[in-house]
């Protein structure tokens, strides 16, 4: 999906399809909602009559709707034009290593209700698992309101098309279909995406509106592990084989800790939650032992984070070693793909006081240039669910998208 830069575009002439015409207001509404049909004609620089032909399209595709009048300095009272988001519903679901968590949202991401639960490794069971919880949750806050589709985020690469789990090595998942399952237990639409794809689609499509969001940016999750969601020119990069932005799993060693992918020293053993959680403990990490150890020691990373910020020391080493080896990680992403910002989600962000100075240290020590070592890195707190704002945007962000022409 590529995103339409509503401060630089070029409007359709009747030599190219409506539809981007359409897609244009959808966005303008979207971004400076309540808004006039004369304001949106002002903006496109088109005749009151298009965009009033434009808005009753939109009205009765049911994606617009008419709000209350205005006082207007002269003439008579415009009636403002807004999207319809109040009463279509999204279900998105977040599926990591040690905890699987369910969202109801509006159609813009707003949370309605949550729920979590610990991940069940066996599928058949997971499945059941969400199919209850779901309809529990719709039957309790849906009423009337239309679920229009759920959006699965998973730690692991996706094949968009089929949106089939090619590899999700935290889960233990090799070329899974986990959405045919829940649309079948569930009857809705499912979309699944790889976490970090998930949340950077949320930053462009659910961010604060009216906030430029950069068109070349990184989103790198800090979770049960390590993921990127590259974004190059408003486009999501995916790669041939759908494996772009695996920077977990990248090596910082070659004789490192063994991986949950198998490999050896990959970022992801140094820098993820469990990572941390294991250094925090007196651990090694190893793939054998970190569910049995999140689950025996009672601990988890908020806890760690909390001790940190309350100056407990071992707290505090064992999160600052995680930010060194995240600074390293970040430096790599830099050097290969020079972005405008990266933007990091994650537990450990709310500790980022702490954090951002030996980040920044280890970002400076390896960067090739004065410029590249001073690349925006701006956290984004776990407490705003970006991973389940990224399940939203599956569902709602097709509806603003640019259409595809031939």
């Amino acid at each position: 999906m590529r995103k339409i830069n509503t401060r630089s575009f070029v409007r359709a002439t009747r030599w190219t399809p409506r539809e981007i015409n359409l897609q244009i207001l959808l966005n303008l509404v979207r971004e400076h909602e309540p808004i006039s049909r004369a304001e949106l004609a002002r903006r496109m620089k088109i005749g009151r009559g298009m965009v009033t032909y434009l808005t009753a399209e939109l009205i009765a595709q049911g994606a617009l709707y008419e709000g209350d009048t205005v006082d207007s300095p002269r003439g008579r009272r415009p009636q403002m034009l807004y999207v319809r988001t109040q009463d279509r519903l999204v279900v998105a679901i977040d599926i990591r290593f040690s905890s699987t968590f369910v969202m109801l949202t509006d159609f813009s991401g707003n949370s309605i209700a949550l729920d979590s639960f610990d991940t069940i490794p066996d599928r058949e069971a997971l499945v059941r698992e969400l199919q209850a919880r779901v309809r529990r949750m719709l039957a309790e806050h849906a009423g009337a309101r239309h679920c229009e589709g759920i959006g699965l985020v998973v730690p692991g690469m996706v094949e968009q098309g089929t949106g089939r789990v090619l590899n999700a090595p935290q889960l233990g998942w090799r070329n899974v279909d986990i959405r045919g399952p829940v649309e079948a237990a569930l009857g809705i639409p499912v979309h699944v995406e790889n976490a970090p794809i998930a949340c950077a689609l949320a930053r462009m499509w659910l961010g604060q509106r009216g906030a430029a969001v950069p068109t070349d940016f990184v989103y790198v999750t800090v979770s049960d592990g390590i993921g990127a969601g590259v974004v190059v020119n408003g486009q999501v990069v995916r790669g041939q084989t759908n494996s772009a932005g695996e920077f977990g799993h990248v090596p910082l060693t070659a004789d490192g800790p063994t991986c949950l992918c198998g490999g050896h020293g990959c970022l992801e053993v140094y820098t993820s939650n469990l990572a941390t959680l294991c250094r925090y403990l007196g651990q090694d990490f190893s793939p054998s032992t970190a569910r049995a150890l999140l689950t025996s020691s009672g601990v988890t990373i908020a806890e760690v984070v909390s001790r940190a910020l309350a100056g407990e020391r071992r707290a505090t080493d064992a999160l600052q070693e995680t930010a060194r080896h995240l600074g390293a990680g970040l430096a790599v992403m830099i050097k290969t793909l020079s972005p405008s910002q990266i933007i990091v989600g994650g537990e450990i962000t709310e500790a980022w006081e702490q954090l951002a100075p030996t980040i920044r240290r280890e970002i400076g020590e390896r960067s090739l240039t004065d410029l590249a070592a001073e690349t925006p890195i701006v956290p984004e707190l776990a407490s705003a669910y970006p991973r389940l704002r990224g399940g939203a945007a599956l569902v709602s962000a097709p509806l603003f998208a640019a259409p595809r022409i031939a």
